[in-house]
């Protein structure tokens, strides 16, 4: 029986699963009633074979590295790794790690410590359990079909882990109203919804309809854009607001608005005026981007000229670092400068605060650097829309795979939005052909998928969002069934050691959750990093990351696979287990049995990283 175990383990631990590439194992143990399971690697020790432990009399001895994992019908087996043991027993006959005994889990700390979770997603796994849960995050742009606090909470309710604030819309007291009311669910009814601060950019735009949430543009209508100001806008006229717009463009040429939802010929140039006759008719959305394009070529010499951040997204991140946003995406991105430029800005004016900043992928210039722009990025969004304005529209599926994919590799969260389920701003139902782009996105595994004016002005925001969480709870739950990326290799992320330690740590928790099938990955961490590593490696069972930090915990709503939790932790990790167990399990979550996958990086020496495999007690 055992030396089938053995043989069970080694098929579970091949070559292509290490447990350590870059260090050795420094405690693989095995405690009473086969309920806990340990790798721990130290990457101050460097010790090669043969391998030497000692024994219960204190006696030094040439062997195998054993690991036991949890009984599913038999004990000891091998864990093919370079390992030194350290064993020792104690007066109850069970085996401790380093000197350190594990203790039963008991219910102790279940009465003082408190651990926060989504309300939403602690009812998901009480109801449908693990598997079930969702691991696409979902963005919804707030606008007036969702900014009431009722409205608000039906998308939180709904699967919505993150609002986002357009500033091309809305007043600054509009906009503050929409945080507070986000927060107070947050605060008051136990929801976890991060906020997102979207800047306008300093491209080229189509002005406001007189206070209208939006205007038809018809078929053959003439239309006069002009750089004049108005005090009530006359019919069939909107105002851009680029000065050289009238001197720049050309009979003959192509405006393009809002990544060709709507399309204009210049018919004639009268001073500041450019008439214009529609061509592709549709709705003309406030503050919608413009591009003109000439013999079938984009003209963008203007554009490059523009400051990437205007003096009025000065203004709105000034407003979203005083109100504490956990994002701030940045349009129209062209280098890594800028990002570079911007992160300091905040970091001065928050030093104790952490607010990501997301690259919005939107532009041919982006394209040209996009590596240098992920690299220095917190995130980034591939924005569909005003790309399609600005390379070949068959282009678009390409790069959008393209960039979810080195977002993946340097381990920068993605999401893929505009135009998911446009048709569903006018109609209930979404067209076949958007679900098969949702599943697209899902299959690709981006980290969230976003809303906006399904959301934002639609007249089926709630509906929208609903399309959205079944297709991908659908497409996740088939990618598992037919091991669709049983294959995909990571490239190494960083030369230094501590960091490939960390790395090849969550690389192998992962690898070793798919093959024993375990319910859940725990990760405990400070900073967010190992729960990171996790999420890159988009294992088949959900991720639970716990941090000591609410401002951590909101920027883990928007990573792939990570269900966030807030939890005070101390200084040692079996009492942390201790009381996590005791708490999931007081509050329904989870079940005597269930096996999980632990890792950490919250040592306060550093010490140490551990991998452990437990079924819960």
């Amino acid at each position: 029986m055992v030396q089938g175990s053995m043989m069970h383990m080694q098929s579970l631990c091949s070559s292509s699963v290490p447990l350590c590439v870059y260090g050795d194992l420094a405690g693989v143990s095995s405690a009473g009633g086969g309920r806990i399971s340990s790798a721990s690697l130290r990457s101050a020790l460097c010790v090669s074979s043969p391998l030497v432990g000692v024994n219960k009399y204190g006696k030094r001895m040439g062997m195998r590295p054993q690991v036991q994992v949890p009984q599913r019908k038999s004990g000891l087996v091998y864990a093919k790794a370079e390992a030194v043991l350290g064993l020792e027993e104690n007066k109850d006959g069970a085996v401790s790690v380093n000197g350190a005994s594990p203790a039963n889990p008991g219910v102790e700390g279940a009465q003082s410590q408190s651990m926060e979770i989504d309300l939403v997603t602690e009812a998901e796994l009480k109801e449908n359990g693990f598997r079930s849960t969702r691991r696409t995050k979902l963005i919804c742009t707030i606008g007036p079909a969702t900014c009431a606090p009722e409205q608000l909470e039906a998308l939180a309710i709904g699967g919505m882990n993150v609002a986002r604030l357009n500033m091309c819309h809305g007043t600054r007291e509009w906009h503050t109203e929409v945080i507070c009311n986000v927060r107070r669910l947050n605060s008051e009814k136990g929801y976890s919804v991060a906020i997102m601060m979207d800047t306008e950019g300093s491209e080229i735009h189509m002005g406001d309809f007189n206070g209208a949430p939006s205007v038809k543009a018809e078929d053959g209508e003439e239309w006069i854009f002009t750089v004049r100001k108005f005090g009530t806008l006359p019919e069939f006229t909107t105002i851009v607001n680029y000065d050289g717009f009238a001197e720049d463009v050309k009979v003959g040429d192509e405006l393009v608005v809002d990544g060709g939802m709507v399309r204009f010929e210049v018919i004639e140039k009268v001073g500041p005026d450019v008439k214009c006759k529609c061509t592709d008719p549709g709705l003309l959305l406030p503050r919608a981007n413009l591009t003109f394009w000439r013999e079938g070529r984009l003209v963008r010499e203007r554009n490059a000229m523009l400051p990437t951040i205007s003096s009025k997204d000065w203004i709105d991140i000034d407003f979203g670092i005083a109100e504490g946003v956990d994002f701030i995406a940045i349009s129209f991105v062209k280098t890594s400068e800028v990002i570079k430029h911007l992160k300091s800005y905040i970091q001065a004016r928050s030093p104790n605060g952490s607010i990501g900043v997301f690259a919005k992928i939107e532009s041919s210039d982006s394209l040209k650097n996009l590596e240098d722009i992920i690299r220095v990025s917190d995130g980034a969004m591939v924005a569909r829309g005003d790309l399609g304005a600005q390379i070949p529209l068959e282009q678009v599926p390409s790069v959008q795979q393209a960039v979810v994919n080195l977002c993946r590799e340097l381990n920068k969260p993605v999401i893929v939005a505009s135009q998911l389920l446009e048709s569903m701003i006018e109609f209930p139902t979404p067209t076949r052909a958007e679900v098969a782009d949702v599943s697209e996105a899902v299959r690709q595994r981006a980290d969230a998928l976003m809303l906006s004016g399904e959301s934002a002005m639609g007249l089926f925001p709630e509906k929208a969002l609903s399309v959205l969480r079944t297709v991908s709870l659908r497409m996740e739950s088939w990618c598992r069934e037919n091991k669709q990326h049983a294959s995909d290799r990571l490239p190494e992320l960083s030369p230094a050691l501590d960091d490939r330690i960390s790395e090849n740590i969550c690389n192998s928790a992962s690898q070793m959750a798919n093959r024993l099938g375990v319910d859940a990955i725990f990760v405990y961490t400070r900073r967010g990093y190992m729960a990171s590593l996790l999420s890159r490696c988009r294992p088949d069972c959900p991720i639970f990351a716990f941090t000591d930090t609410k401002m951590v915990r909101q920027r883990l709503n928007l990573q792939w696979g990570l269900i966030p939790f807030r939890l005070d932790f101390s200084g040692d990790m079996e009492s942390n287990l201790r009381r996590t167990f005791a708490l999931l399990k007081a509050r329904g979550m989870m079940k005597k049995g269930d096996l999980v996958v632990a890792v950490s990086d919250i040592s306060e020496a550093d010490m140490l990283q551990s991998i452990q495999v437990r079924r819960i007690p």
